[in-house]
This record gives structure tokens, C-alpha cells and sequence, in this order.
């Protein structure tokens, strides 16, 4: 290490860095001001983005640090929906796939300076990166994973944000010289797949609310968002309600729990619910990926969080955002707290019980902290009495 303990800059110019990140949407999102951070100190190298398909398709056309994005070939607790808990991929010339190995060996082409891995304790990570050839790799590393030239411990309380600009800082990266906030920008495609969306609104102010998440742990009542939801309709606000495609049942619970019209809205792709919550005037939503969408497009956003999470994945600023917070730490039938080593996957088999720790998370709570965003800096008077 330099001195005062800070990773040393790279002994040489790099051409080519790689970054390995194959997870989903917010998760990305958090790795935004690292890239950032990566491509505003080596401007001349050529930032590759190994991440899953989608992600390609979301950065054509649109401004950002990757230059390049390259596909990365399904691997266990590489590019899966959830990375594998302590189990390490065998090793060996025969350890992976076919389509594996012949992607390893399109990377050892590519003669890359530096690959960086932002996902995980690199158990499995860390064997794939090794294979490319690379003259750096860091990223994490917990034993017994493979050893990186540079790297910092897995720590799981961290915000996801200041853990990746601490990666990206191994390689020297300057991280104070980024925002801290992720940030995306909207494209005029994302404006047209909108506008049918936004044609319904027909001019009015609208607050998004987003009732979906992969886990039922961290899902706020549907009857909370509508009892929500019913308060801003009555003080002049369109109400949209979003959700992908496999959400359509918890926005029509969310619906049909409501006493006036809202709208549905379950088919935009990501780019086009990225213009819709940029112009809107707030966003409230569970945990999720829309979420941090919505942040790193500057909207004004309440997000709803379970209290481990909210270290994690909560915004690192206030002036925009804020968080409500269910402090609920048991699961309330079998008393397991799910929280070790990893949030919502308790190793008890016998906890898999479906309640969600923010249920009691108060109407009054996430409405008030409405307020604070959609009131005028010059106004002190509530909006809802």
C-alpha cells in the first residue's frame, strides 16, 4: 500500500479496463459513480462493462463513462439472480462450460490492463476474473477465495455506493471528484416510449408509487400505498401506478384497494420508466429497483426500506430523498431474526415465512416525509393536515 495506507496509482497508463458486474437494476445503479469515477481518471482507457444482456440494450444510445458493454455467458454466482453463498466453483482448465471458457479466452484477446469486479466476496467472482490474463484485477476478497492483486475485505453493512468507489479507488481511481448520487440520463427514445403514459396524465402533476420487490420482506401493504396514494389524488395529483409485467396483481391490489381512479402502468421498458419517473413530481416505492432508478434521475423520492437495508441501499443524500423505515427485525412467527449472514436469506430452513418487516411502516410516516420534498423551500405550512 502507499503511503497513509491509500492503494497505490497504477504503475503505467492502462488501454483497456474491465469492470465485472452481472447483477440487477439497483444493483447496477450503485456501481454508476464508480464507473464515473474509473473513466474521469483514466479518460483515455477504453471502459468495458462486463454485465448481463440487458444492460447493453439500456446503454445504446444513452451518454455514460462504459465505452463498451460485452455480454457475460450464465455462471453460477457470476451471472445468476443470486449469487451463491458460500460456495466456491471448482478450478481447473475443465471448470466451466464451454461457453465459459470460450468467453475467457475472448478476454485473455482482449490484453486487458485491469479487470474489477464489483459483485460479492469473490468466491466465485474472483476464479472467473483470474482467467482473463489481466496485467491488474481487484475487487473483493474473502478467504478462502481466490487472491486478487488488489483488494478489499466483503463487508455486508456498507453503503453499496461508497463500497464500489472503494473498490474503484484500488486502482487508483479519484472518487472525490464524483457525485455521490448515481446518475442516468434520459434519452429522447425513453421521452417517446413515455409519452402514451404521460398523454393519460394530460398535463397534470403525477407522483409515481411503486408497490413491487422480489421479496415479500420488504413489500409495504397494498393498502397502505392506496390509503397513500388516495391522500395525493385528493390534493391534486395524478397517481401512476408501476410495476414490470409479472407485478400486474400487486398494482391492481393496489388499485382495487383505492377509493379514486389511479393509473396502471406495467409495460414501459426500463429507458421509458426512466423518463416517466424523471418528470414526475415524487416517487414513492419499497426497496427496488425502480427506485434507485428514480434517484439517479434526479426525481424527488420516499423510499420504504427495512432498517438493515436502508444501510445498505439507502441514499446517500436528503435533499431529494428520504426514508421510512421498518424497524421490524423478527420474523414474527418463529421470532428468527434473517438478518445473519445475509438480510432475507436466513440459513434456518424452517424460516421462509412470508411477512413483510415493513408492514409497520405508517401511513402518516411516509406522507409526511411527502411533504417535506413536494413543499416550497420558502413555504412552512404542511401540505397534508
Amino acid at each position: 500500500m502507499a503511503a497513509g495506507n491509500f492503494p497505490p496509482a497504477l504503475p503505467f497508463s492502462p488501454r483497456k479496463i474491465a469492470v465485472l458486474h452481472a447483477k440487477a437494476v439497483g444493483d447496477f445503479i450503485v456501481i454508476l459513480p464508480a464507473l464515473d469515477a474509473i473513466k474521469r481518471t483514466y479518460p483515455n482507457a477504453e471502459l468495458i462493462l462486463l454485465a448481463k444482456p440487458w444492460v447493453k440494450e439500456f446503454f445504446s444510445g444513452r451518454p455514460s463513462p462504459v465505452d463498451r458493454v460485452v455480454s457475460i455467458p450464465p455462471l453460477a454466482g457470476v451471472n445468476d439472480p443470486v449469487e451463491s453463498k458460500g460456495r466456491v466453483p471448482p478450478t481447473g482448465s475443465d471448470a466451466y462450460p464451454v461457453e465459459v471458457e470460450l468467453f475467457c479466452q475472448a478476454m485473455q484477446g482482449e490484453k486487458l490492463d485491469v479487470v474489477i469486479h464489483m459483485q460479492g466476496d469473490g468466491k466465485s467472482v474472483n476464479p472467473f476474473i483470474n482467467k482473463f490474463g489481466a496485467r491488474v484485477t481487484a475487487g473483493m476478497c474473502n478467504p478462502p477465495a481466490e487472491s486478487l492483486d488488489r483488494s478489499i475485505p466483503y463487508v455486508h453493512y456498507q453503503s453499496e455506493v461508497l463500497r464500489n468507489l472503494e473498490v474503484a479507488a484500488l486502482v487508483g481511481a479519484h472518487t472525490t471528484s464524483t457525485g455521490f448520487e448515481p446518475r442516468i440520463e434520459v434519452t429522447e427514445s425513453d421521452e417517446q416510449e413515455a409519452e402514451p403514459v404521460r398523454q393519460t396524465i394530460k398535463g397534470k402533476p403525477y407522483i409515481v408509487i411503486h408497490p413491487g420487490a422480489d421479496d415479500i420482506r420488504r413489500v409495504w401493504p397494498a393498502t397502505r400505498f392506496a390509503e397513500a396514494a388516495d391522500c395525493l389524488i385528493g390534493k391534486g395529483y395524478e397517481v401512476v401506478v408501476t410495476g414490470t409485467p409479472k407485478e400486474e396483481e400487486r398494482v391492481a391490489n393496489v388499485i382495487r384497494a383505492m377509493s379514486r381512479p389511479a393509473i396502471p402502468c406495467t409495460r414501459l421498458g426500463l429507458g421509458g420508466l426512466a423518463a416517466l419517473l424523471q418528470q414526475s413530481a415524487l416517487v414513492i416505492s419499497n426497496d427496488t429497483g425502480p427506485l434507485h432508478l428514480a434517484r439517479a434521475v434526479g426525481a424527488r423520492t420516499v423510499g420504504i426500506y427495512w432498517a438493515p437495508n436502508a444501510l445498505n441501499w439507502g441514499p446517500l443524500s436528503r435533499d431529494r430523498h428520504r426514508v421510512a423505515i421498518g424497524w421490524q427485525l423478527e420474523c414474527p412467527q418463529c421470532g428468527i431474526r434473517p438478518v445473519s449472514p445475509w438480510p432475507f436469506q436466513p440459513q434456518t430452513p424452517d424460516c421462509s415465512h412470508p411477512y413483510s418487516f415493513v408492514e409497520s411502516v405508517p401511513v402518516a410516516e411516509v406522507l409526511a416525509l411527502v411533504t417535506e420534498l413536494l413543499r416550497p423551500r420558502t413555504e412552512h405550512q404542511a401540505v397534508f393536515q
